[in-house]
């Protein structure tokens, strides 16, 4: 017979969507989100329950200092990665992302480029809607501190990333143009569809052949997507990927399979025009298994 959860257990379950979605964008990993929430659990199990005013706080404090530890471990390790580091997608579901924004994978780039401390601050203070006293406890600094810092977080993701929401529907209209149009070899429509300046993102890790370094301007990045239904990609025939339109990290993207396996996820940033301005494809099969798994992932705020 099956043992019902106790209270403890049923609290922590409450609240364990949240828990992920606050260390998944710290870490830009599901893997590492997910060993995260773990720790928090086992903390959790141990904790003093008469010293906890407010399970819902006391639990995102714990998973946010845990996240920030494994971040600043994560990066030494990617110091040294082979090509350009992407975060890890996941299969999200759109009626659960509440702020797609803050959880696309252009914006999860931008966070890359903050340092451990000033990312967690930023998730917590412009996404979550902490108080400065609350993250102060969570990132074991002082309110003042954490003001700086969250000022600090705040302009440079502005100056990086300035605040653009594209319409859901223009979207995934877009994602399935390029689709057909890519698997057709249509030059044309992929050349409208591109912004002249788009930049193409390749994620192999060194595990599979991918671009080293950016690809830009649209005619070179439209001959790679043409070349979709006429070469094989990581051992794939041509006759035997598939590709289907998916919802990614908050927005339609693509997920690209063949012979048993997941290859490439691609995911799409469009301008004010709608045209595509910034690609990010990852292939790298250790970043692929949470898409692979078929877990979507509720990506809340509150």
């Amino acid at each position: 017979m099956t043992r019902p959860p106790d209270a403890d257990e049923q609290v922590f379950h409450r609240h364990r969507n949240l828990l992920f979605s606050v260390a998944y964008r710290i870490l830009g990993s599901a893997a590492d989100a997910e060993d995260a929430v773990q720790d928090a659990w086992i903390r959790w199990s141990s904790a003093d329950r008469a010293q906890v005013a407010d399970p819902k706080a006391y639990l995102a404090r714990i998973v946010s200092n845990l996240a920030v530890q494994r971040l600043r471990s994560a990066r030494q390790q990617r110091e040294t990665y082979v090509g350009p580091w992407l975060p890890e997608p996941v299969l999200s579901d759109g009626d659960a992302v509440t702020d797609a924004e803050s959880v696309s994978m252009a914006m999860l780039v931008v966070l890359e480029t903050l340092s451990p401390l000033e990312r967690a601050v930023f998730v917590l203070r412009e996404v979550f809607d902490f108080s400065h006293a609350e993250i102060a406890a969570a990132v074991e600094r002082s309110e003042a501190a954490v003001r700086q810092t969250a000022h600090r977080a705040r302009e440079h993701v502005r100056g990086q990333r300035p605040r653009f929401t594209a319409d859901r529907s223009q979207q995934r209209g877009v994602t399935e143009r390029l689709l057909a149009a890519a698997t057709g070899g249509d030059l044309n429509t992929l050349l409208e569809l591109l912004s002249p300046d788009v930049t193409l993102w390749t994620d192999g890790g060194g595990k599979v052949r991918q671009a080293l370094r950016p690809i830009r301007g649209a005619e070179t990045v439209a001959g790679w997507f043409a070349a979709i239904g006429t070469v094989t990609y990581q051992g794939v025939q041509p006759h035997d990927m598939r590709a289907v339109l998916v919802e990614i990290n908050g927005a339609p993207g693509l997920v690209f399979s063949g012979v048993g396996r997941v290859v490439a996820t691609v995911c799409f940033d469009l301008d004010a025009d709608g045209r595509i301005t910034t690609i990010h494809t990852v292939a790298n099969p250790d970043k692929l298994h949470a898409v692979a798994d078929g877990t979507t992932h509720h990506l809340a705020t509150r």
